[in-house]
């Protein structure tokens, strides 16, 4: 019998990399040479010390125990949409259309597949949360880049973003509290945005999953509030603030202009349709998350704001590395302050030496020249401050050999 030839993968598989998966690759290979690894990759609260709100829980279970099991309509249960219109509305939001997915993870995709041809770009943040450029990747269309700046606390600035627009351009993302930074926008930075989407006939992506994670006194702000004349997709879920990464419920809202919107969500729509529903029974945590008791967030977003501090003080202590103070999400983007550094040689080199497990930051862009990594702070303190000195100690060795 002849051998079969290899099969060969779709060409457009091989712009797509997800580095916050791929690092685990490198996390084994430390495992399997006796590291004890201390994980400060993965932005799942569940593999740390926090804990799914039990009402959320007893709502899906609930469900289920009532046969509330079988396919439900594309968009959502009518209880859940209600909700999540209810609370768009006291974000000064007014939804065109609202569609529950699979985590906000499948309403990006819908999003984006339902706008953008082969050839088409869309601007993303550069450093963004890499599942916006591998589905683009995947639909043949341009992530063009746009950098957010280290200098201002990781700030989009809207002149760039202007500048990047071409006759191609369809929509800019912004990821807001953003991954993996930990930036919150400006209400004045995310105005003018809206002007730029406006002025260019394009659609917002707005990532608000980290929404009610903020720390000190800053405010988050929804950019569909500001701009109700511009096509806006808000995306959100309970995997962050409600601390249920695993329902893998998420939603968009669908806002601006209705007329000139209704194409789009018919199109939006028939992706819903084809892969028939989300989760049914967890659909029902999503009116007791939004409107139920909120008791679990003051805690959570104090227990971070501590990690955060932490995060903040060890890094900058550490000769060679300086970081911005996060504002809010639950992650900070370290600098490489020694020139010629490369940030996967150092991530790899770290991972394997301590067992300390970090994401490289040219796997969510970064401005050229420039080398960071990605921490994620919800392990407890003292992990964290054990993580934080064995990455001082590699630090000082790998160095030197750049004559640090």
């Amino acid at each position: 019998m002849a051998e079969f030839p290899p099969v060969k993968p779709a060409r457009r598989t091989e712009r797509i990399e997800y580095a916050v998966r791929d690092i685990v690759l490198t996390a084994e290979e430390a495992a399997r040479r006796g590291r004890e690894l201390l994980f400060l990759n993965i932005g799942d609260p569940i593999q740390y010390d926090f804990y799914t709100p039990r009402p959320l829980v007893e709502a899906a279970c609930k469900a289920m125990f009532e046969n509330l099991t079988g396919y439900s309509a594309s968009a959502g249960v009518d209880e859940a949409l209600e909700a999540i219109r209810r609370e768009a509305r006291r974000r000064g939001i007014e939804p065109v259309d609202i569609f529950i997915t699979t985590g906000a993870s499948e309403a990006i995709d819908f999003a984006l597949t339902a706008l953008v041809n082969s050839g088409d770009n869309v601007l993303v943040p550069f450093p963004g949360y890499p599942l916006y450029t591998a589905i683009l990747a995947k639909l043949e269309a341009e992530a063009r880049p746009y950098y957010l700046r280290e200098e201002e606390g990781w700030q989009p600035d809207p002149e760039e973003i202007a500048s990047r627009v071409n006759e191609r351009t369809r929509g800019i993302v912004l990821i807001n509290p953003n991954n993996p930074t930990g930036a919150v926008f400006s209400r004045e930075v995310l105005a003018a945005i809206a002007e730029v989407a406006r002025r260019h006939r394009l659609v917002i992506f707005s990532d608000e999953i980290y929404d009610k994670l903020v720390f000190d006194e800053d405010e988050h702000v929804s950019i569909a509030a500001l701009a109700p004349d511009v096509p806006v997709v808000t995306f959100n879920g309970l995997s962050k603030c409600y601390l249920a990464p695993g329902f893998r419920i998420g939603w968009g809202i669908v806002s601006g202009p209705a007329e000139a919107l209704r194409d789009y969500v018919e199109a939006i729509h028939k992706l819903a349709r084809a892969r028939l529903s989300t989760s049914h029974p967890k659909q029902y945590a999503i009116p007791v998350a939004l409107e139920g008791d909120q008791a679990h967030l003051p805690p959570v977003v104090e227990k971070l704001r501590r990690r955060r501090d932490l995060t903040y003080k060890m890094l900058n202590e550490i000769p060679g590395i300086s970081c911005v103070k996060p504002r809010g999400a639950f992650y900070a983007f370290p600098r490489i302050e020694v020139p010629g550094v490369s940030d996967r040689e150092f991530v790899r080199e770290l991972i394997l030496e301590t067992g300390v497990v970090v994401v490289h930051g040219s796997g969510f862009g970064q401005l050229p020249g420039t080398a960071h990594f990605r921490v994620v702070f919800l392990p407890p303190e003292e992990v964290l401050a054990r993580a934080f000195e064995r990455l001082a100690d590699f630090a000082g060795r790998f160095f030197k050999r750049y004559g640090l």
